[in-house]
């Protein structure tokens, strides 16, 4: 393989876990958020933003962190077979199975991309009491999904280099 694909692959993975790692840390927030409702409801008058506010940084997290998830190889596998074939089989199956994650994401990019337009283009408020901007948590929606392409790619040209019985 050309030495750019290995540098690629690296560039990729470092960034992606970085971002991955970055991700976790909202779950403090998260938490903080989701006590600050409770202790609000429980002592003082209900705060009306803790609940879309939790719901949006459990987004941000699940889609900041999918692409370290994808890295990190967490994701659930049926090892009916798989467990069984050689490095190479299982790298030509990832090839192929790869590419139609690669539809998957490229179809939630395109929907993604014209609803982030649509929230900077009307200034798009969700329904509700707080009516936050939608923009801000889509362009996080649409980087998220970047990412896991990005991480896709990574992971597809590492299993071609795997089948071909070349090192990166």
């Amino acid at each position: 393989m050309p030495a750019w694909v290995g540098a690629y692959v690296r560039f990729i993975n470092r960034t992606n876990a970085a971002v991955g790692r970055l991700a976790m840390f909202s779950l403090f927030a998260l938490m903080g958020v989701m006590l600050w409702g409770a202790l609000a409801r429980a002592v003082m008058t209900p705060q009306i933003w803790t609940d879309e506010m939790g719901q949006f940084l459990m987004m941000g997290y699940f889609l900041l962190g999918g692409a370290y998830a994808l890295q990190e190889d967490s994701a659930v596998r049926m090892d009916l077979l798989y467990g069984s074939w050689s490095d190479r089989t299982r790298a030509i199956v990832d090839c192929v199975t790869i590419l139609i994650l690669f539809v998957y994401l490229g179809v939630l990019l395109w929907g993604g991309i014209e609803s982030t337009a649509y929230a900077f283009e009307y200034a798009e408020r969700r329904r509700g009491l707080w009516r936050p901007y939608m923009a801000p948590i889509k362009v996080v929606m649409v980087t998220g999904i970047v990412l896991m392409i990005l991480q896709c790619t990574s992971i597809f040209l590492r299993d071609l280099a795997r089948a071909l019985r070349r090192e990166l």
